[in-house]
């Protein structure tokens, strides 16, 4: 794993919008008296949901609600690398998987859209709007090639939908998620290929069974 630090520029202050401190004391309440410290995690999402990223003061801001040390909370938050140490594009949080089944099936023109339309990997974007990164799997290799853009899994990639994708992020849009060529789950390419026939699961074929009268017990 490589060394994770925060960013250089901080701002100089962090506190938690309205919105947001409801939904911490949730977590902070979630455990019994002396055991906060386990919402270390929930609240540090909390941050990146808010932020966009984890900076040092809101790594000061958790620990201080929970009684932890701030280098705990910097463990938990350069360890874990779902969280962002330096800010990200204000429009999208690209992630491409380049493990295997998604290298097989086109990522890597993918991270070439990346590049040239973005820059350089692991940092933002010139005017501000994009960040992107590749990842390993994230656990849709049928769909491969995929990417995670913010909250959402986009899936049977090429770099002609990888482009619209961006344009429309680009635009302010919010693209639906899933499957760029309308796959259902993780079913082959045209749509299934077994288990099509409805009455093979919802009931039409099935028979009554009959219990034939069993002759009664003799007694003992």
């Amino acid at each position: 794993m490589s060394i994770r630090r925060l960013a250089a520029n901080q701002p100089e202050s962090f506190a938690f919008r309205p919105e947001f401190e409801a939904q911490v004391k949730t977590w902070i309440a979630n455990y019994p008296p002396g055991k906060q410290q386990s919402a270390v995690i929930p609240l540090l999402w909390l941050v990146q949901k808010q932020e966009g990223w984890v900076s040092e003061p809101a790594i000061r801001v958790v620990a201080e609600r929970l009684g932890m040390a701030q280098i705990r909370v910097l463990e938990v938050a350069t360890f874990y690398t779902m969280f962002m140490l330096e800010p990200v594009g204000t429009h999208a949080l690209v992630q491409v998987c380049g493990t295997t089944p998604c290298q097989l099936r086109g990522s890597e023109k993918l991270i070439e859209v990346c590049k040239r339309r973005i820059g350089p990997h692991d940092h933002r974007s010139a005017d501000g709007k994009f960040y992107w990164q590749e990842v390993e799997c994230m656990g849709a290799c049928a769909n491969a090639p995929m990417a995670a853009i913010n909250d959402y899994y986009y899936e049977d990639l090429t770099a002609e939908s990888f482009e619209k994708l961006l344009d429309q992020f680009e635009a302010g849009e919010k693209p639906a998620p899933g499957s760029a060529i309308g796959r259902q789950g993780a079913a082959p390419e045209g749509g299934p290929i077994a288990l099509t026939d409805p009455s093979l699961y919802d009931g039409s074929a099935a028979k009554p069974i009959t219990i034939p009268n069993l002759p009664a017990k003799e007694p003992a």
